[in-house]
């Protein structure tokens, strides 16, 4: 099967007064159709620059983006807004990414003005009130404004926004990290159905391991611009290989009543993402360094079937 939603060698500059920030650098990812990619690493990563660039929010420094087959960095204003109706994001904050201004009919209601699918208000409406019914929004709450609303209306709000033009593909930017623990449940319930009734691709991004496993299909692991390892969800957590990834999943928070529970804690200095030197990233931070780590860089690479890592160790 051919992905929906493909990266080749996609990068992403941002200019310092100190240099290049490499905020995203070589990323090579692959989303089949109906799937959901897990994007993971810590805060300042690139998860989310690399979310805004695969939809050409920002746009890239140099690589390849393709969607159904075609590299859409080619193309011009008109034929990104025709594309954009089928590629949506859900932002991290429900609040700050909705117009306090504006009531949640006009707010759902909004794609579908600017992309003028309707004439007839009646229809209109009823498709709001469709929508609203979709994602479990009381139709009472139609002409209330975000700031009476709790965070998990809110959120569900986005979601209908991003499924108010019918897309294929969905970018969630960490959609339930701003969320209560059980309102998290009830979001991820709900984007995993829609998923399976509309033939819906996710990116999804997030800090939270346990959420991504619980939504994933695949997951790619990130540190400091760079993928260091990809894999199927259930094998990645079976059996990790790079040297962050099982630090991250050692820092998953466990119960375990009368027993001492061991931490594996990342020692060392983050390195800096501008103007990096060659070398793995995290070379200086891991204990299986050697000098080898800091004299190029290491591409990722097929170690066992459909699990790629980029470490010396597996080369």
């Amino acid at each position: 099967m051919d992905p929906l939603v493909k990266t080749v060698n996609l990068k992403k500059y941002f200019q310092s007064g100190q240099g290049l920030l490499h905020a995203v650098d070589g990323i090579d990812i692959e989303i089949k159709r109906g799937k959901t990619l897990g994007v993971v690493g810590e805060s300042g990563c690139g998860k989310s620059t690399l979310g805004r660039c695969v939809l050409r929010l920002l746009e890239p420094t140099s690589g390849e983006v393709y969607f159904e087959g075609k590299n859409i960095l080619d193309y011009n204003k008109n034929q990104m807004k025709d594309l954009r109706r089928q590629m949506q994001i859900i932002f991290q904050d429900p609040y700050s990414s909705l117009n306090p201004r504006m009531s949640v009919f006009e707010l759902i209601s909004e794609p579908l003005d600017m992309n003028k699918v309707f004439s007839n208000k009646a229809e209109k409406t009823a498709y709001v009130l469709e929508l609203m019914d979709t994602v479990g929004l009381a139709t009472r709450f139609i002409n209330s404004y975000p700031h009476e609303l709790d965070g998990g209306r809110r959120q569900r709000i986005g979601v209908a926004r991003a499924l108010a033009l019918k897309p294929k593909f969905i970018v969630c930017d960490e959609p339930v990290s701003a969320l209560d623990v059980s309102i998290q449940a009830q979001i991820l319930n709900l984007l995993m159905d829609l998923q399976e009734e509309r033939d819906l691709t996710y990116m999804f991004i997030s800090h939270d391991l346990s959420v991504v496993k619980h939504i994933s299909d695949e997951i790619a692991v990130m540190y400091m611009g760079k993928c260091v390892e990809r894999a199927p969800a259930n094998e990645l957590f079976k059996k990790p290989m790079h040297p962050y990834t099982c630090a991250l999943l050692a820092a998953i928070p466990t119960i375990k009543l009368g027993q001492q529970i061991s931490h594996n804690l990342i020692k060392g200095e983050v390195t800096s993402p501008i103007n990096p030197k060659p070398g793995c990233r995290f070379s200086n931070r891991c204990e299986k360094y050697t000098e080898e780590c800091s004299k190029r860089d290491f591409k990722l690479v097929e170690a066992e079937p459909e699990h790629f890592v980029a470490c010396r160790l597996y080369e």
